[in-house]
């Protein structure tokens, strides 16, 4: 990715956020910006997505649900993409939830494949390995 360099002002108590999550976090005052930014940008674009951290990262989110938009966009991709088929999945989220997921991944389609390929390429050994109160004990 390219990147430009520009001068921006930003107020005190702003920038004393950025420099205190940047500590917390154990990374630069840049990297924190960009990322607060580029999730303003992609949460102005696709209004109902959010931004939470997990085992896994940063991630999008849908607004009022516990799922990861990859998760809804995983579900789409095995019902052939028929979004009837989606709203009978997911009965409880309501058009705006479904369709800010589906936006988002129009925007964004190779972050969440990313996210959806690294999820399908997790084997019962490293899910035991790294996560080992998610497997059933066997004896």
């Amino acid at each position: 990715m390219s990147s430009v360099q520009k001068s921006l002002r930003i107020p005190a108590d702003l920038a004393n956020a950025i420099e205190e999550e940047a500590e917390r976090s154990g990374r630069d005052f840049s990297a924190v910006s960009i990322e607060l930014l580029t999730e303003a940008v992609k949460m102005k674009r696709c209004p109902g997505i959010f931004f939470a951290d997990g085992p896994s990262g940063r991630r999008a989110r849908i607004v009022g649900t516990g799922l990861d938009v990859w998760e809804v966009i995983a579900t789409y991709r095995s019902l052939d993409k028929k979004y009837d088929r989606l709203r009978k999945a997911y009965h409880w989220l309501s058009e705006p939830q479904l369709r800010a997921a589906l936006s988002y991944y129009k925007l964004y389609a190779e972050e969440i494949d990313r996210q959806i390929a690294k999820n399908l390429a997790w084997s019962k050994e490293q899910l035991a390995h790294r996560h080992p109160s998610l497997v059933q004990d066997q004896s």
